[in-house]
């Protein structure tokens, strides 16, 4: 095992919208763990949680930091990818592991015909969580939940903990799903202000619409 840097502790403390501190936030990274003891161990049942507990939702107001902030995606029960990335962030902090948000360019060939009417096939900003784990870090991408990926019929991405965990360039029919454009980087905490003025830039039908009663899972192609 690598000794722990210090540019990974700087990735333990809590921010304004990794909130790791919050009560909420400390239970849930609890409950989550279970008996895992390794670090490895424990960040799988922290991705394991995150991914299938809540539910992504792309449907949501943009301009509401609520929707950005970890604690705020807990207790919604659902968030889009940069909330559940942030929650799982916060997550891990509260136990211990250092982690940080990371962020992607991405064109997704898989959406629904009304999120793709708001959005095209380029999604800005896509997150990811990069975990250090035995003094690696580690890419992983807990956006889908599991009742997603089987209703689009896509396989539930999977983490060993080891190796970077992204979306799968082809889903179980063989047809292309996803492309990584660019690669951002990751921060210590969420870029608010950046992401939020390039949705209003890029995709402004999206970000008038608002929170939706519509449900994107059922809107997905099966």
């Amino acid at each position: 095992m690598e000794k722990m840097t210090r540019e990974a502790t700087d990735y333990l403390h809590a921010t304004p919208f990794i909130d790791s501190g919050d009560p909420a936030i400390q239970a849930f990274a609890q409950k989550a763990l279970g008996n895992a003891q390794t670090v490895k161990d424990k960040a799988l049942a922290l991705y394991g949680a995150v991914r299938d507990s809540v539910q992504y939702d792309p449907y949501i107001d943009f301009l509401d930091p609520a929707e950005f902030r970890a604690s705020d995606v807990l207790r919604a029960g659902k968030g889009f990818c940069v909330g559940k990335s942030a929650l799982l962030t916060a997550a891990a902090r509260a136990a211990g592991i250092p982690a940080r948000p990371g962020y992607a360019d991405v064109r997704n060939h898989l959406t629904s015909k009304r999120l793709q009417e708001q959005v095209g096939d380029t999604f800005y900003w896509h997150s990811y969580t990069e975990l250090n784990i035995d003094g690696q870090w580690v890419k992983c991408t807990p956006a889908f939940d599991k009742a997603l990926c089987q209703r689009a019929k896509i396989a539930p991405l999977d983490f060993d903990g080891v190796n970077d965990s992204l979306f799968h360039p082809f889903d179980q029919a063989g047809r292309r799903h996803m492309e990584y454009l660019q690669d951002r980087g990751a921060f210590a905490d969420v870029p608010f202000d950046t992401i939020v003025a390039d949705l209003k830039k890029f995709y402004p039908k999206l970000v008038a619409a608002g929170p939706t009663a519509a449900s994107f899972r059922d809107e997905v192609t099966t």
